[in-house]
């Protein structure tokens, strides 16, 4: 018999219908929740090396038989690509890609102090988000029970609010609250060539995502204090 871990424990409360529906999901890494654990643990971080190894860390303490890895090259993308977190569960494989983009911001929290800087260039930040889905698209296709997750948490409200200004050269980049992504993606042919820099091809998705942004943490100083994130999930 399968031994229950803290998860199944804390379902015996639950009526049976609803216990085994949540036992069910205890053999899947529910991305999404450990999220919401991790944001009441770590509601900032100094860098996005910090915010990987923080959630592959939440990762492992929720499924300690789990085998968790960082930066790795699982192979089937590219000769030079690497997936954050590679987690493998119950026949299962999980591959995570992280953003993490901070605008300029001080922040003393448990009596650490954090100081942010302005990374700007949300424009090259949502290609390269989007490009993230594109690689997590290409490595679900080629691994056969895998599962994809990208993520990405900012405090840097260009990403979640959409522009008034509908001919911005990455209108196709645009990732803000309720946006839906699809299809061949590209930049406006008034693109500057410093903009694009290494970021030239298009990005064409395979399936349609549905941007939904969601509230991480707040603080009380001044500035950009509110965090918020926006994950998609990788399906075959």
């Amino acid at each position: 018999m399968r031994r229950q871990n803290a998860f199944s424990r804390k379902c015996l409360g639950e009526s049976p219908s609803e216990y085994r529906r949540l036992l069910w999901a205890n053999f899947m890494i529910q991305v999404e929740h450990i999220i919401s654990e991790l944001q009441e643990k770590r509601p900032i971080f100094h860098s996005e090396a910090e915010f990987q190894h923080a959630l592959a860390w939440e990762i492992h303490c929720y499924h300690p038989t789990a085998a968790v890895r960082l930066e790795i090259h699982p192979g089937r993308i590219g000769p030079r690509e690497y997936i954050d977190i590679w987690v493998k569960y119950e026949n299962t494989v999980y591959a995570i890609e992280l953003k993490y983009k901070t605008n300029k911001i001080d922040v003393v929290y448990g009596g650490e102090e954090f100081h942010l800087l302005n990374q700007s260039a949300p424009d090259g930040g949502r290609y390269d988000f989007i490009k993230d889905v594109v690689r997590l698209e290409r490595f679900v296709g080629g691994n056969p029970g895998s599962i994809g997750y990208a993520i990405i948490l900012t405090n840097d409200h260009n990403y979640w609010r959409p522009t008034k200004n509908l001919a911005t050269t990455d209108a196709d980049f645009r990732i803000h609250d309720g946006r839906t992504l699809n299809g061949e993606l590209k930049w406006s042919e008034a693109t500057g060539e410093g903009t694009k820099e290494k970021r030239e091809n298009p990005l064409v998705l395979s399936s349609s995502y549905q941007i939904r942004w969601i509230d991480y943490s707040a603080f009380a100083e001044k500035g950009p204090s509110t965090f918020r994130y926006a994950l998609l999930k990788i399906e075959p």
